[in-house]
């Protein structure tokens, strides 16, 4: 299994978010997180990225665990390699949010912060991550116009781009398509298939549909309960 949690108890203040959840994530395939909304499905994402701190008023217990291919990694060590968490855990939130740079450098910037230097290598890594997302044929001769010239599908799948550039193992999609018209939803659901044959996603949707068109596994959370559905 890709990641899998035992017994993961997750506190924020006096509130309960999730109560004993057992869950495995298997390797190359999309799992689907599903239920009502604030039951703590993000919360579960923020997990597995460690986007959190004890000092934030959250508490968690259980077991946590990420098989990457250096070896099994404890997602709730207090020492984590968080640079180096967050280059094979990519995350897509609900709304693009492109920054205020060309699409070039929307793309480039998480190699920047990995430290990679090399030029050819950094333009190769950005057009694979634009092919590997959908949107290289699109996009290929305005690579330095800004980003914020792109459609609302065409920013989504930008931010999808930014999210694989640094060839991340765990692919994280929280409600990804939601905001966004039926065609621009069918084309990421397509390269989300393509996606899972290199890459371990887990997608937070409410659309059963969605669900059943592209889930591999399914689970419902609700009331803090997790159960296994497909």
């Amino acid at each position: 299994m890709k990641i899998t949690f035992d017994t993961l108890t997750f506190r924020y203040g006096t509130h309960t978010l999730l109560k004993d959840i057992s869950m495995e994530v298997p390797q190359g395939a999309l799992t689907a997180l599903t239920g009502p909304s604030g039951e703590g499905k993000s919360s579960l994402l923020s997990v597995i990225n460690h986007l959190w701190q004890p000092e934030d008023g959250v508490r968690i217990t259980g077991s946590a665990v990420a098989q990457f291919k250096g070896g099994a990694v404890d997602l709730l060590s207090p020492h984590l390699n968080l640079p180096l968490l967050r280059q094979k855990v990519a995350m897509v939130f609900q709304n693009p949010t492109p920054l205020p740079f060309s699409i070039f450098k929307n793309v480039s910037l998480p190699l920047t912060f990995a430290g990679i230097r090399d030029q050819k290598k950094i333009h190769q890594r950005v057009e694979r991550a634009l092919t590997r997302a959908g949107l290289w044929d699109e996009v290929n001769h305005r690579l330095k116009h800004p980003a914020a010239t792109l459609s609302g599908g065409q920013q989504q799948r930008l931010a999808m781009a930014r999210a694989l550039v640094t060839n991340p193992e765990i692919l994280l999609l929280d409600e990804p398509t939601s905001s966004l018209d039926a065609e621009s939803r069918n084309g990421i659901e397509a390269q989300l298939l393509e996606l899972k044959k290199s890459c371990t996603l887990l997608l937070v949707s409410h659309s059963e549909d969605q669900v059943d068109r592209l889930a591999d596994r399914i689970y419902r959370l609700d009331q803090g309960h997790l159960e296994r559905q497909g």
